[in-house]
């Protein structure tokens, strides 16, 4: 039961980031955004490109070494310490479940040092959401609420966007995590004012107890792995 639990934990990792509609430029040779980023390491469009194209190569080591040395000499970097923790997050499905465990750990404390640099919508989100896959046992849902509730202020002092939709969907099924269905409700509905026919939202506000379980339930279900791309940030307005 123990490790399921944190199985569950580490995979939700990797399904908190939000899936993304468009992309960048087609991935480039790792040598190439390695010099790009050594030149630029606050860079998230180049790190972005960099970790897609690992994914595609496989080279999660490399990555993982590269950008270690790249916050060591750039300490103030936050975007780069995001995309630190999302290369963590990019490995977990092919490592083993011992080392799943410390990469998930690992990408939290990239995206918490990401967040005490510049504390960023995505950065928020990101963490945020991490919380919610968490097993009820630990009681970790209060600390993502927490988080999304930052994004959600720093959404409302900058110009709206439509990956904005996203925390009101999350803090909603937090609050419903913790039992405040009257509270989720009200946040889906505020979100479906500011983004009206939002399918994620509608179909948690017209569903019936047991069916708004099965939808939360497959939303942070576990074994699914999403997109770690952040290119939505710019190409999605």
């Amino acid at each position: 039961m123990r490790a399921r639990a944190a199985l569950a934990i580490l995979l939700g990792l990797v399904v908190a980031v939000p899936v993304v509609a468009g992309r960048d430029d087609p991935p480039r040779s790792l040598d190439e955004l390695e010099r790009r980023l050594t030149s630029a390491p606050d860079d998230i469009q180049a790190a972005n490109a960099y970790r897609r194209s690992v994914i595609e190569s496989g080279a999660y080591d490399r990555a993982l070494a590269f950008f270690e040395t790249l916050v060591a000499a750039n300490p103030q970097a936050a975007n780069a310490y995001l995309n630190y923790g999302f290369a963590y997050v990019d490995k977990i499905p092919a490592a083993g479940s011992i080392t799943q465990v410390i990469l998930a750990n690992s990408a939290l404390t990239q995206f918490t040092t990401s967040i005490a640099l510049r504390p960023t919508w995505i950065a928020y989100y990101t963490r945020g959401a991490s919380y919610l896959f968490w097993p009820k046992i630990f009681n970790r849902a209060a600390l993502g609420l927490a988080d999304l509730e930052k994004a959600l202020e720093i959404q409302r002092r900058e110009p709206k966007r439509n990956y904005h939709v996203r925390t009101f969907v999350a803090l909603g099924d937090g609050y419903w995590k913790i039992d405040d269905l009257p509270r989720a409700r009200a946040t889906w509905q505020n979100g479906l004012t500011e983004f009206p026919g939002h399918e994620a939202l509608e179909s948690r506000l017209n569903a019936d107890a047991a069916r708004l379980a099965r939808i939360i339930d497959e939303a942070f279900d576990p074994t699914r792995r999403v997109d770690t791309d952040l290119s939505e940030l710019w190409s999605m307005r």
